[in-house]
């Protein structure tokens, strides 16, 4: 769609809510998505609560969910303390979760949760209990249970005893009298039998769990494994507890992938683009530091040789090449093993496998490179002997890069540290002090041949 058309579309939908009856507006809302309307609130200079004020409550939940967790309250205070209740009614027990897990201010969110009905309330208080990055944290509570000795007849009619009070019915679980999870079914499998057929007869047994306590990147790699739309939880017991919808999957990958980008990248998984200046000085200062620290570390491995760079100037400026590429190297591989362990591809079974071929792409990476980098100094330099310092000091820190970008990872994973997290840290360090140390070794044992 190009800026023209989206103009023309905003300007529509502008139009529908401030000027439209109240006969056009009740027929068209249902046809309208409620990120257009948020996209409006944000872009359009005008107040959110003439645009909202007519739209109905479920529409106004819809609108808050997908606001930015830390926005969505902000956006409920809009309304009077009636209205918010009102609003608070039509929102699943996970979104309510997120708002009231959302609220620095404790008496704020004990407000909030006040506002609730009783049944909302222990449901949530239920949510908050759990690890928010769990599958207890991210599940609703709100899921179509079948008692297993009903027919296809007694589920159809209470599924329409219940359809006002139903958001998704993507399966329906079927369950004892103690809740224990029996297996599931689709609504297809209901309406394409005959009355009397009994559900234990057309259910699946072989269902697809999540535990309670599953981390939720474990969750979301059962998704993407088995294709799936939704999946229930359940606790120690197999008692069904709540279920997860792909759009909350969607939502955690999402927050996944910017939060490791943002630690690969030396900064905090919280900043945010527009966030305030003293945010950022937060997410950026303390890792700045830490690489303050290992450049002194490998400044001072510079100093060490400081007589032999003297004699030969040349050094100085060819040394900077070799940790230069080194910490290409690294990265590169740092990169595919925090990949593979996020999405769980790297394991006991084949991790000595992928060391040894990390290992041997920096051998030949680090002999092409070297070559080359060897040939140009002895051109450029007119010395052979310094052109073969500084191809060997590239073999060497090639092939410590990849080591040391695949067990660095490895190792943060195994004392429960976020890889993405220090990863790039530590291996450029690495390669940096191990790079003038191999460069300027070298040199120094080659003096005689290099003045």
């Amino acid at each position: 769609m190009s800026k023209t058309e989206e103009r023309i579309k905003k300007d529509k939908l502008l139009e529908l809510l401030l000027h439209a009856d109240d006969e056009t507006l009740k027929e068209q809302i249902d046809h309208i998505h409620p990120a257009d309307i948020l996209e409006l609130l944000h872009a359009e200079d005008v107040d959110p609560r003439l645009l909202m004020e007519r739209l109905p409550d479920s529409m106004i939940a819809d609108i808050i969910d997908e606001e930015d967790e830390e926005d969505k309250y902000e956006l409920l205070r809009l309304f009077s303390e009636d209205k918010q209740e009102e609003i608070l009614e039509e929102m699943s027990s996970d979104e309510l979760a997120d708002m009231v897990g959302s609220i620095d201010d404790k008496s704020e969110a004990a407000k909030l949760i006040q506002k609730l009905s009783a049944e909302d309330r222990s449901e949530v208080r239920q949510l908050l209990s759990y690890p928010p990055d769990t599958a207890g944290g991210i599940m609703a509570t709100e899921f179509i249970n079948i008692y297993d000795n009903k027919t296809v007849y007694k589920t159809l009619l209470y599924l329409q005893e219940i359809a006002d009070e139903v958001e998704t019915a993507y399966s329906l679980y079927v369950v004892d009298r103690q809740n224990h999870l029996k297996g599931s079914l689709s609504l297809k499998d209901v309406v394409t039998s005959s009355f009397n057929t009994a559900i234990l007869d057309i259910m699946n047994p072989n269902v697809i769990t999540a535990h309670v306590e599953d981390d939720q990147e474990a969750v979301s790699r059962q998704f993407e494994k088995y294709g799936l739309v939704e999946i229930p939880v359940v606790n120690d017991d197999n008692q069904l507890v709540g279920v997860i919808t792909v759009d909350d999957v969607m939502e955690i990958a999402t927050e996944e992938a910017t939060e490791d980008i943002h630690y690969m990248g030396g900064l905090s998984g919280e900043e945010e683009v527009d966030g305030p200046l003293s945010e950022s000085l937060k997410s950026r200062l303390p890792w700045l530091i830490v690489n303050l620290l290992t450049a002194f570390l490998a400044s001072w491995v510079v100093s060490l040789f400081e007589g032999t760079i003297g004699k030969v100037v040349a050094l100085s400026s060819i040394m900077s090449i070799v940790t230069g590429m080194g910490g290409n190297a690294g990265t590169q591989s740092m990169t595919i093993i925090v990949r593979g362990i996020a999405l769980d591809e790297v394991n006991r079974e084949n991790g000595v496998r992928i060391f040894l071929k990390e290992f041997a792409v920096g051998i030949l990476t680090g002999i092409v490179i070297g070559a080359i980098v060897a040939a140009v100094e002895a051109i450029v330099q007119g010395n052979p002997y310094l052109g073969l310092v500084t191809g060997l000091a590239m073999v060497l820190n090639m092939m410590a890069a990849t080591a040391t970008g695949y067990l660095v990872p490895v190792i943060l994973k195994k004392l429960k540290i976020d890889p993405a997290l220090a990863s790039a840290v530590f291996v450029t360090t690495v390669t940096d002090v191990l790079g003038f140390f191999f460069f300027l070794g070298l040199a120094t044992m080659f003096l005689p041949k290099l003045l």
